[in-house]
């Protein structure tokens, strides 16, 4: 498997919605593929451009495979996993992107208290939600003591002048909710170099808008209904030179004594939420940082999310659940940005 890692907390729940026709001279350019277990697809406005879609996807799949190669867990030569491998107090030497994605990480995980946290990839294990397929059950503190011992990203990590250092060698990253918003930076910055100003890359369900859609529009992304065996569009946002991502908890889950757990894991209590929270939309200045807030916002929950996103001047929708009734909350800069 090529993908990042089979590890995530993130429903794909973002869908771009049906566009409106093009104005002429305005045709689309439309490329797919597949990439980090998952799969990318490229809607561009070419204007007239003589652009070679077979020349195009090529240098598109070459910026992703270079991503593939640094950040792959199951790559056992890839970047990642020389840094899963090494020992305790070993400095590691990181590559420009390795230490973009760290350095954004890091920044994340400090403004959210602690609820994004790339070292978590254990604990999503040890439930059931992750690589291993254990068996889903209810876990004791005593479980769980020892797995939170390797966990935690600012106890664990060291980041410094481009290097890594481990606390615990037993420690182990994983980018899944970090590394395909940066893919789509990094496929947009490919197509800026082709020539493309107005295209919307989505790579599972994350993605990064630029310019206009072939109506002269933003463009016009749906956000899916968070409800289990409920299909359909929420709201629809018109996204514009952003990054965007959504989370959300209804889909992967499992019940035990009538009581719910869900996949989203709380790396700083080692369990599973249990707030009403069941989608969190974020809005940023690229698709790397969407990606990652909006584990972090699913993970802290509508009360203290939003307060969060106030002090950042964070672009932020939760969607919380009351039975068959939705809820929505935004914060201040996401209504600025769609009013």
């Amino acid at each position: 498997m090529s993908g990042l890692t089979s590890i995530s907390r993130r429903s794909f729940l973002i869908m771009t919605a049906a566009l409106a026709a093009c104005k002429p001279g305005s045709e689309l350019l439309k490329l797919t593929g597949q990439t980090m277990g998952t799969t990318w697809n490229i809607t561009a406005v070419t204007h007239g451009q003589d652009v070679d879609a077979k020349d195009l996807s090529a240098k598109v799949e070459a910026a992703l495979a270079g991503v593939t190669r640094a950040m792959s867990n199951w790559d056992k030569n890839s970047d990642l996993s020389r840094i899963n491998a090494a020992a305790a107090g070993e400095p590691l030497s990181l590559s420009s992107g390795m230490n973009t994605v760290l350095s954004a990480a890091e920044s994340v995980h400090l403004a959210s208290e602690g609820r994004f946290d790339i070292t978590s990839g254990p604990l999503i294990d040890l439930w059931g939600f992750g690589a291993a397929r254990v068996t889903q059950r209810p876990l004791q503190d005593a479980e769980i003591a020892p797995v939170m011992d390797i966990v935690g990203q600012s106890r664990m990590l060291t980041l410094a002048n481009g290097s890594l250092v481990k606390a615990a060698s037993g420690t182990s990253i994983y980018l899944s909710a970090i590394g395909k918003g940066y893919g789509a930076d990094q496929v947009a910055q490919a197509l800026r170099t082709a020539g493309l100003t107005d295209f919307m890359i989505e790579i599972g369900g994350d993605l990064y808008a630029s310019g206009y859609n072939g109506a002269g529009m933003p463009w016009q992304i749906g956000i899916e209904v968070p409800l289990a065996g409920t299909a359909g569009v929420h709201r629809k946002i018109g996204v514009s030179g952003l990054g965007m991502a959504t989370s959300g908890d209804y889909r992967n889950y499992f019940e035990a004594d009538g009581k719910r757990y869900s996949h989203i894991i709380d790396p700083t209590t080692g369990r599973p939420i249990t707030h009403a929270t069941v989608s969190a939309t974020v809005l940023a200045e690229n698709a790397m940082l969407a990606d990652a807030w909006a584990t972090a916002m699913l993970v802290l929950g509508r009360e203290r999310g939003l307060e969060i996103a106030e002090a950042q001047g964070l672009a932020v929708m939760f969607i919380e659940a009351s039975g068959a009734k939705l809820i929505t909350s935004e914060s201040s800069r996401l209504v600025s940005l769609t009013a």
